[in-house]
């Protein structure tokens, strides 16, 4: 039996349908009974439980070969990091108390940095979980082909996509989310002894690729157009953010290269997910949709 939480997201999802086909069973850790309905219906286990409830924790954990723990992504968090610092606290504690089997916690390429940016709440995780008393594997993922998502809309209506990642020949890390789940997958059902750090691409993309891959699905003209560095944190700030320093500093960290991969190049996983396959998932949902408004239909295409 494996635990795992965030499995109603695109990465824990791809945990738990890579370890079922393989005859394993998946216990799903979610807040609610409702966002559970589904994979109950798969035929997994449902736990409910908060990640900031280390009480309920424990009970989902409990007697299970593996756990598998996404941090919440927090885009806008307080300064100092409270949100995290709350969630890891109390995972903490319930993976001690439950003494799972082991433990693979998503983490990000970066992670080592000490320089501040967005990506340090995956420091305080690493730091806090990797004296845990059992084996625990950090699995650092490159930058999400999915975060693309965001790219949908300008590349199919104007052809020009915002860039905050340039100059926009400089090649970025990045991998798809279902070679997360499957490398996760994986993992869990290894056997090592201690901590270990497995870093994650699929390949290395530069903003002009991610436009050129946009132009092979769509059919049409793509290109990206840098976004200022002076006008991010207004612009940020205009989006509702209230404090975008964090975020800014991560996106210099790719800017400037120091967020990067700690080990030797030979020592990376690889995953085997191309971009257009992970661009064709993504436009798909608003072809869908505009076709079916053209038809004077009011079927959201997801």
């Amino acid at each position: 039996m494996y635990a795992i939480t965030g499995i109603t997201g695109q990465v824990g999802g791809a945990v738990a349908r890579a370890l079922m086909p393989a005859g394993q069973q998946v216990r799903a850790v979610v807040r609610d009974a409702a966002k559970g309905a589904e994979w109950a219906q798969r035929g997994c286990e449902v736990a409910v439980a908060a990640l900031d409830d280390a009480q309920a924790l424990t009970k989902a954990f409990a007697d299970v070969e593996g756990v598998f723990f996404l941090l919440p992504p927090v885009f806008d968090p307080t300064p100092g990091f409270a949100e995290a610092r709350r969630v890891v606290t109390a995972v903490r504690e319930a993976l001690e108390s439950a003494q799972a089997g082991r433990v693979v916690s998503l983490s990000t390429i970066g992670a080592q940095s000490a320089r501040p940016n967005l990506l340090q709440q995956h420091t305080l995780q690493e730091q806090s979980l990797g004296t845990l008393p059992v084996p625990i594997a950090f699995l650092r993922a490159a930058w999400f082909m999915e975060n693309a998502a965001w790219d949908v809309a300008p590349a199919s209506t104007t052809g020009v996509i915002p860039s905050f990642l340039y100059p926009l020949d400089k090649p970025v890390p990045m991998v798809a989310t279902a070679d997360i789940g499957r490398v996760a997958a994986e993992l869990l059902q290894e056997r090592w002894q201690g901590k270990r750090i497995v870093e994650l691409e699929g390949a290395r993309l530069a903003p002009n690729d991610v436009a050129a891959g946009f132009a092979r699905v769509l059919g049409r003209d793509v290109r990206m157009e840098v976004v200022p560095r002076a006008t991010w944190e207004a612009l940020f700030r205009s989006q509702g953010m209230q404090n975008p320093t964090p975020r800014i500093q991560m996106l210099d960290g790719f800017n400037e290269g120091w967020i990067d991969f700690e080990g030797d190049a030979n020592t990376i996983r690889k995953g085997s997910l191309q971009l257009d396959a992970v661009l064709r998932e993504l436009v798909a949902p608003r072809v869908v949709t505009v076709s079916a408004i053209k038809k004077g239909s009011t079927i959201e295409g997801r």
